[in-house]
């Protein structure tokens, strides 16, 4: 079997080099890869006729190996994209230097005596198991490098099986210690499998695609490393049993043990983890990235989930692009940028002056900002006069990544540094600026979805105030009704105790309908007159203390101009949300304070607070309340008319600590206009 494979084997590379010579396909390394084929078919016919242990195979074999590495090399250099990198072709002399020692070690074994041939032998095998491994790491990267067009795969994977039918021969016999038949016999099947497979590449010239994942290039080179690791075990092991004497055992148990927790301890590594796949995926693939699976991961988060919001959804998505540990959302806050959602971020964003003219810019220019090139003054582009110092002070932070749509800034996104950070080239500028783009186009989506569900809920309500209605038409109607009969029958006492009756139905019913209408109507707001502020703060917290307790705080006397309705109705408001997030016993505090141009006051609860978040895009917007069952009405009501009369409305809120909402009303005269306040 052997003899017969190996022999057919040099007949059809021998045919295969005498086809490559008449050949005219150019981007072939014709010399090199004609003098590969007809060593590898003198090779296999030494094989048959005087057996693969023989020294003059060793010596053809080791002539093969080489022709095959430079024929890679010229390959790479000739049809890759762009020349392959200076650290690519010290490997590759590396491994020719391999190839020439285990042909040293065997030339000096045929010196030798036949002690030290057998001596000599395991190291022979582990060289030319190296090599061959070695030469599948190479020949991984040229794959990648080749251009898909470029027809010279197929060849390249023909290439591959020569080495990995050496990697089972003498793997074989590293563990089994000994030359097996069917190690040897499956080497020759397999050269005859790669002969045929170059014939074909030859014929059609390439036009196969075959792709190769990531994910399996990376688990083959994890697999080779451990062979690697497993060669250097073994070799090391070996020269410990030379020299390590009685000690042999003990010490190669301890380097055993030894080494292996080094290792373990490198792999549990994050930085040296992501450091190496941004080293294996610049050098041994086309892109950096696999557009494929990251438009896959960044869809799956984006739609993933219902737990987490969509704009903590978003962060991750972009970050997980860039192996970011965490980044932060921000969103337009009046012209200035403000916290949004966050997703492993622990750092304090103080406000800076800077923040209006960021906003401005990122939405100008689109650009993506590398803080790291900020702050070393690498930067050109002058961008470091937009950014805030409290930005550059955040060292974590690393990259900013505007959120564009439609001429809009709908918000930005700042990383935080990835455990192995390096410059920002190309292509993550491109991957960045899309995926921002896209994000924005999700932001945007989700905040109409927003304000067409408000539109939608105004209409409920709208639905809800035409039912009342109806029922004030019909207590009108029934009230005219009395009123028309009373005329012809009021000196009958059936009928004025039936009237009684009707006009007291009527009351209760009338009653009812103000009661519900009454926080909602209020006609129109009075022009601001000078009124003292702690009268009505105390009122307001007489009326409250039967149900929890009030305290009023600060000035005995404090003179305002305000419309004394409104102002009543604004406290009621805040002071029951202030009871409502209140623990029973815990006291709410009205403070009453004067500066002389405007008087303050403050409502103070200690209850749950509210998130910056929340009070800067849910707490004033109508129907939106952090309360079970509540309507959302008080907090934008209140708003509404501090606008009116000209008062100043500011929340101070932290979760788990309380708030406190700050009424600030003015001292000197002014001129508001009447507003006619919508129902």
């Amino acid at each position: 079997m052997i003899v017969w494979a190996h022999a057919l084997a040099a007949l059809l590379f021998g045919g295969l080099a005498l086809w490559t010579i008449r050949s005219q396909e150019s981007g072939l390394p014709h010399r090199a890869l004609v003098a590969a084929l007809a060593l590898t078919a003198l090779w296999a016919l030494a094989v048959a006729g005087i057996g693969g242990k023989a020294f003059v195979t060793t010596l053809v074999e080791s002539a093969r190996n080489l022709a095959w590495l430079a024929t890679m090399l010229i390959i790479h250099r000739r049809n890759g994209n762009g020349r392959p990198p200076l650290a690519l072709g010290t490997v590759y002399a590396v491994v020719a230097l391999v190839v020439l020692a285990s042909l040293a070690a065997r030339v000096i074994a045929e010196i030798a005596g036949p002690q030290l041939r057998s001596q000599a032998e395991i190291t022979i095998i582990l060289l030319r198991l190296l090599t061959a491994l070695a030469a599948l790491v190479l020949l991984n990267a040229l794959y990648a490098a080749l251009r898909p067009r470029a027809g010279k795969r197929l060849i390249v994977l023909a290439i591959g099986g020569i080495w990995v039918a050496d990697i089972i021969l003498f793997g074989t016999a590293y563990l089994t210690d000994s030359w097996r038949i069917q190690p040897a016999a499956m080497r020759g099947a397999a050269m005859l499998a790669v002969a045929v497979t170059m014939a074909i590449g030859l014929q059609r010239k390439g036009e196969w695609s075959v792709q190769v994942s990531r994910t399996v290039a990376y688990q083959s080179l994890s697999l080779v490393a451990i062979g690697v690791y497993l060669l250097f075990l073994a070799l090391a092991t070996s020269a410990i049993a030379a020299v390590g004497g009685s000690y042999a055992r003990a010490l190669q148990t301890a380097f055993v043990l030894g080494s292996t927790v080094a290792i373990l301890t490198l792999v549990s590594n994050s930085w040296l983890r992501a450091w190496t796949k941004v080293k294996l995926a610049k050098h041994l693939f086309q892109h950096r990235y696999d557009y494929r699976t990251e438009w896959m991961r960044f869809t799956d988060t984006i739609g993933g989930s219902a737990s987490a919001p969509l704009e903590e959804r978003i962060v991750k998505a972009v970050a997980d692009l860039t192996s970011s540990p965490g980044g932060l959302l921000l969103v337009p806050d009046g012209p200035s940028l403000g916290a949004g959602a966050s997703w492993n971020w622990d750092c304090d964003l103080p406000t800076g002056s800077g923040d209006a003219a960021l906003a401005e810019y990122l939405r100008t220019s689109g650009r993506i900002l590398d803080l790291d090139a900020l702050r070393s003054g690498t930067d050109q582009s002058g961008d470091g006069a937009i950014v805030p110092q409290w930005m550059l002070d955040i060292e974590e932070a690393w990259v900013l990544v505007p959120l564009p749509h439609l001429g809009h800034l709908v918000g930005a996104i700042l990383l935080t540094r990835p455990p192995a950070a390096q410059a920002l080239d190309w292509e993550d500028l491109d991957l960045l600026k899309v995926t921002g783009r896209q994000v924005a186009s999700y932001l945007a989506e989700a905040r109409a979805q927003e304000a067409l569900a408000e539109a939608q809920r105004f209409e409920e309500f709208n639905r809800r105030f035409a039912f009342i209605l109806h029922d004030i038409k019909n207590l009108v109607s029934q009230l005219t009704l009395t009123a028309r009969n009373a005329e012809r029958h009021a000196d009958k006492p059936e009928f004025r105790a039936d009237m009684i009756a009707t006009l007291q139905d009527s009351s209760e019913r009338m009653n009812a309908l103000l009661a519900r209408l009454s926080q909602h109507h209020r006609g129109r707001i009075a022009a601001p007159r000078t009124i003292d502020i702690v009268p009505l703060v105390k009122q307001i917290a007489t009326r409250r203390h039967a149900h929890h307790p009030v305290i009023v705080t600060g000035e005995p006397a404090a003179f305002a101009f305000a419309d004394a309705a409104s102002l009543d109705q604004m406290l009621s408001h805040l002071v029951q949300n202030a009871i409502d997030a209140s623990p029973p016993h815990e006291p709410v505090t009205l403070a009453v304070a004067s500066t002389g141009q405007e008087v303050t006051i403050d409502v103070i609860d200690t209850g749950c607070g509210m998130s910056a978040a929340f009070v800067r895009d849910r707490l004033f917007k109508p129907f939106v309340s952090s309360k079970s069952g509540g309507f959302g009405i008080g907090a934008f009501e209140t708003r509404q008319l501090a606008a009116a009369m000209g008062a100043s409305l500011d929340v101070t809120s932290r979760e788990g600590a309380g708030t406190r909402f700050r009424i600030g009303l003015k001292t000197t005269d002014f001129t508001v206009p009447l507003v006619e306040q919508a129902a």
